[in-house]
């Protein structure tokens, strides 16, 4: 909701190329760039605190101060981190109007797995989609969208049309899309050729113990 919006005042700046980039990081601040609304792309940085605290306190909006001017609400388009330390070494913010639907991408989360019969029994969950595009205000774009699977038997896979996304919110995606499959327990199936193998090797190497003995009496 638009009351949950955090307010992230950041300094303006003329784009220096990656070395500056770097000595940003070194004193705590992220280079990140605003875009959209039809204006000319916007460097910026900010403290590092600060953007971290304002993406965890608030939902997609931020409430975004330039050189302490009058804030504008803006939805984070993409955070580039560290991938060893995790830190965020970029960020791309996007320009929006409240009244009006933008695109994004949420992440698809399971609930139930540890319950579904299937599972019970040994099957092995596969979620395969993890990410969905939607649709939506820029209020209503919801950290993620939750599909429960706790009923799901042995052999069944849950297409993207199952999955219920909140009130005022659209999937993009196509229906069709395999959002997940509980297969049959693998242990087995992976072990008979196994042991095929061996006893065959075991087979081979009687055949190869006797040979010789024959040869020596010879």
């Amino acid at each position: 909701m638009a009351d949950d919006s955090s307010t992230l005042t950041v300094h303006s700046r003329e784009p220096e190329g990656s070395r500056s980039a770097r000595r940003l990081r070194r004193s705590g601040r992220v280079p990140g760039v605003l875009y959209g609304a039809g204006e000319t792309p916007l460097s910026f940085d900010v403290d590092a605190r600060e953007l971290r605290v304002a993406l965890a306190a608030s939902g997609a909006v931020l409430d975004l101060s330039i050189d302490g001017g009058k804030p504008s609400p803006v939805v984070l388009k993409e955070a580039q981190r560290d991938p060893v330390r995790g830190d965020t070494t970029h960020v791309d913010l996007l320009r929006v109007k409240l009244d009006t639907a933008i695109s994004a991408v949420v992440t698809l989360e399971l609930a139930g797995v540890d319950d579904a019969p299937g599972v019970k029994r040994g099957g092995v969950l596969e979620h395969l989609t993890r990410e969905v595009n939607i649709e939506a205000l820029p209020t209503a774009i919801p950290e993620s969208i939750v599909h429960d699977v706790s009923a799901m038997e042995i052999g069944e896979t849950v297409m993207l049309e199952a999955v219920s996304p909140p009130q005022g919110v659209s999937l993009l995606d196509d229906p069709e899309t395999v959002v997940a499959i509980l297969s049959p327990p693998r242990l087995q199936t992976e072990a008979e050729p196994e042991i095929e193998s061996e006893t065959g090797l075991v087979g081979e190497q009687a055949g190869e113990s006797g040979g010789g003995e024959s040869g020596g009496q010879e």
